[in-house]
């Protein structure tokens, strides 16, 4: 097994990134050391080597990787993972906003709260939040799911597409044409069997899915006042 670290500290980012995509050909994982919340770590991998991040760290972590499995022991910054095509990222603990903003496809990992416009824009993947999600959440989300085992915010799945949000806690207001519905028991069971995997298994949650209600699909501006929250 070889393990091998990289220190961050006040290096150049650029030569940072390069080294961790380098090392992760050859490497069976990578430890990151001395993040001092730097924006921007482990971005654009390719390669599915675990890498794992001993602090915090700042926005963008994880973003545009195409691969990678990335373990941040401690919270991040906005924007973790965003437009992300492929691969794993667990934060240990709290997220800032627009976790996933934009991400095509993997998992992200929260095991603390997220903040406001978790999974905006989003066009695929999974993205499971232990703790609560901010405002504004699964804002003009396409497709794949937001799970949230604790609370959402207000404007909850506003301008949704495609996507839903699962909520197994209390919803504080829903968003412009979104509203909740009864999930069928087989996306129950997709949806639990993804948490059983992330250690979370509990057939007991009363699960809120939240989905578009398709009046924004054919918006004309002669029905601007769709676009008022009520």
């Amino acid at each position: 097994m070889t393990v091998v670290t990289v220190e961050v500290g006040d290096r150049p980012l650029r030569q940072i990134n390069r080294e961790i995509r380098a090392l992760a050909s050859t490497a069976t994982e990578i430890v990151v050391t001395d993040p001092l919340s730097r924006h921007n770590l482990a971005v654009a991998l390719t390669e599915d080597t675990p890498v794992r991040i001993l602090g915090n760290v700042g926005y963008y972590c994880g973003g545009l990787n195409s691969g990678g499995v990335i373990h941040v022991e401690g919270d991040c910054g906005w924007g973790v993972g965003e437009a992300m095509a492929r691969g794993k990222i667990t934060i240990d603990g709290y997220a800032g906003m627009s976790v996933g903003a934009s991400m095509r496809g993997g998992l992200i990992h929260i095991k603390g709260s997220a903040g406001p416009r978790c999974g905006v824009a989003q066009k695929g993947g999974d993205i499971v939040v232990e703790g609560n999600i901010g405002y504004l959440s699964g804002f003009m989300a396409h497709t794949g799911r937001i799970i949230t085992l604790g609370d959402a915010g207000d404007a909850t799945g506003d301008s949704l597409w495609e996507g839903a949000v699962w909520v197994a806690g209390d919803i504080k207001s829903l968003g412009v044409d979104s509203h909740p519905v009864e999930p069928p028991a087989e996306e129950v069971a997709e949806v639990e069997e993804l948490l059983d995997g992330l250690g979370l298994a509990d057939s007991t949650r009363d699960w809120k899915k939240v989905v578009s209600g398709q009046r924004l699909w054919y918006f004309e501006s002669r029905d601007s006042s769709a676009w008022l929250m009520i």
